[in-house]
């Protein structure tokens, strides 16, 4: 099992899971979060006086599949569908799942997805 976290633009979000969804994707959790990359943060302009933005406020999806062909399924579809071509994208980052419990039913790994 992998777990995938990928760290997208907030407006794209819906078409993220629209993607997922779309994928064969059953579950995602969702978590707004700040941080910065090569962005750095930027400037704005309030009330006539300049103020420093240092973390850009991001969403954080994370899923986890249960074989290499949804693995790549899911990929595919968080990478085109956060796609805009421009700085700040987000990051997709991939790691190995020892263990799932389900709670409820004690079901564990393939079975608890």
């Amino acid at each position: 099992m992998k777990r995938i976290e990928a760290i997208i633009k907030p407006f794209k979000l819906e078409d993220v899971k629209d993607a997922l969804v779309e994928a064969g994707i059953e579950g995602m959790t969702i978590s707004e979060v700040k941080g910065y990359g090569r962005q750095q943060g930027h400037s704005e302009l309030y009330r006539g006086a300049e103020y420093v933005v240092e973390f850009i406020p991001k969403v954080l999806v994370t899923v986890v599949v249960s074989d290499d062909d949804y693995l790549n399924r899911a990929i595919e579809a968080i990478k085109s569908a956060a796609h805009t071509g421009k700085i700040g994208d987000g990051k997709i980052f991939v790691t190995e799942i020892e263990r799932t419990i389900r709670i409820r039913t004690g079901e564990e790994d393939d079975e608890a997805l």
